[in-house]
């Protein structure tokens, strides 16, 4: 499961902005997953209770915003909503689509005290 090294990444990452910004604890983490990037939503919750234990972050709340595939097709040049990887543009049909976004994980937001 990659989901737990990505997790163990974010608490990282986590951990070193709150104790930048002078906090003591983090309350909230927001991730923001793209719906392309192969990371399960859920998977990353449970991820996230086991490695956030005797953290800054023990206790936190995980928010996930779901970020929709986004891509721009090549042929009628438009920028168009996307399902798959390489999938079809879905106004024009050809398969000449640069994904633009949704395949991302990034930390969003935290709220810290």
């Amino acid at each position: 499961m990659h989901e737990m090294s990505l997790m163990e990444s974010v608490i990282e990452i986590v951990e070193e902005e709150a104790r930048r910004a002078g906090a003591t604890s983090v309350k909230v983490v927001k991730l923001a997953i793209g719906e392309l990037s192969h990371v399960e939503p859920d998977a990353m919750r449970f991820c996230f209770e086991a490695v956030t234990g005797g953290t800054i972050a023990a206790g936190a709340v995980l928010e996930i915003e779901r970020v929709p595939g986004e891509g721009w097709c090549m042929d009628c040049g438009k920028t168009v909503p996307l399902s798959e990887r390489f999938g079809a543009c879905p106004e024009c049909g050809n398969h000449r689509v640069q994904m633009t976004g949704g395949d991302d994980l990034r930390v969003a937001e935290l709220e810290v005290e």
